[in-house]
């Protein structure tokens, strides 16, 4: 039989959650930074490397996966989990974001949206039903409906009809998953915007709906950090406490521990493959950036104390002298301390708060980021 999908609350510490989602291929433990594997792969690491950082689930991205290699040829080679040999939890987005941010000639209606890809200019149709098809056929651990985001700063008129139109489509999107195989689970999205009552208008109707999940979208697009903390507050008080609460797209590593205060258990973003691929190193003294001339000469390495080969074992002019030289070791390496990175911040999260300590441990993180690197000597 099937293991069904699953969210368990173990532990909480004022508004943060310790928990577990459990799914046929395995445990996430949450709070959890998802990796993203945009086109079925983590950007410069090999699979091995990313279960190894302690990734329970990573994330992979439905609009570029359909338009390369296509969902259909993925399952006729037997699903993503095989394709990119990757046994575990996978988390797929709808295609949506990307519909809206990087299709050309895109028209939307009540159906869905007609667009072109950015790779060929072919036209495709994503509507709720299709989103859900093609993830589907990827096979999926947790799935998201088909949304409409906004670019903010948009008009409350244009927010409003989005969500409602996003509304419909979960009500689709829900409808065309049950013909999905058991122990998989479908997340709604709640949009709004930065309007108070547009956030709690559509955190309700999905509530109504009802879902496994929810998914907090159309945040960290360029508003100010208060603003993004003060959705999720509206939002977490609406959502129900049984199910697990996704914010898509975040973040630092100050959004995430300030998102968790707030109730979040689950996260993604590019952004520590990005900076990595960047020359940009995330570590528990801040952001470091191995472009400055002052690693060449540098024999430490970025964190002795680390458990990452990457950021323990090698030397800042060894760094700096593979970016400067622009090797893809260098990416590599980066990339390697810096999911280290978020994966260590998220274990030590999941501790304090087991713990009944948070927030004094989010003072301590915190000091340490304020404090910067260490200077050579």
């Amino acid at each position: 039989m099937t293991q069904p999908f699953a969210y368990h609350l173990k532990a909480t510490d004022g508004a943060a959650r310790l928990g577990e989602v459990v799914t046929p291929r395995g445990i996430i433990r949450t709070p959890a930074f998802m990796p993203v594997g945009t086109a079925a792969t983590v950007k410069g690491m090999y699979p091995e490397q990313v279960r190894e950082l302690g990734a329970d689930i990573v994330l992979g991205n439905t609009y570029h996966l359909m338009l390369r290699p296509s969902a259909e040829r993925i399952a006729e080679l037997g699903g993503l989990h095989k394709f990119m040999r990757w046994p575990y939890p996978i988390l797929t987005d709808s295609g949506g974001f990307q519909v809206m941010s990087l299709a050309a000639l895109r028209k939307l209606n009540e159906k869905g949206v007609t667009f072109r890809s950015h790779i060929d200019g072919a036209y495709h149709e994503m509507s709720p039903e299709r989103s859900v098809e093609i993830q589907g056929l990827l096979g999926s651990d947790i799935q998201m409906q088909l949304d409409e985001c906004v670019r903010l700063p948009a008009a409350p008129e244009e927010v409003a009809r989005a969500l409602r139109l996003s509304l419909r489509w979960a009500e689709r999107s829900k409808k065309a998953f049950e013909a999905q195989p058991p122990g998989r689970a479908l997340f709604g999205i709640v949009q709004g915007g930065d309007v108070p009552e547009l956030r709690e208008e559509s955190a309700r109707g999905l509530v109504d709906i009802g879902f496994p999940g929810y998914s907090i979208g159309g945040l960290a697009v360029g508003e100010p950090q208060a603003v993004m903390l003060g959705m999720i507050e509206v939002v977490n008080a609406i959502l129900p406490q049984d199910k697990p609460r996704y914010l898509m797209g975040v973040g630092t590593p100050d959004d995430i521990i300030e998102a968790v205060g707030r109730g979040v258990d689950m996260f993604d973003c590019v952004m520590p493959t990005r900076a990595g691929r960047h020359a940009l190193a995330f570590t528990r003294f801040g952001k470091i950036n191995l472009k400055n001339a002052r690693h060449a000469n540098d024999p430490r390495p970025l964190d002795e104390a680390s458990d990452c080969p990457a950021a323990r074992d090698y030397s800042r002019a060894y760094l700096h002298h593979l970016i400067r030289c622009d090797e893809m070791l260098g990416s590599m390496l980066l990339t390697w301390v810096n999911l280290a990175y978020y994966q260590t911040l998220m274990a030590g999260i999941r501790a304090a708060i087991a713990e009944g300590r948070f927030e004094a441990h989010k003072a301590e993180v915190k000091e340490g980021w304020a404090r910067g690197d260490i200077p050579a000597r």
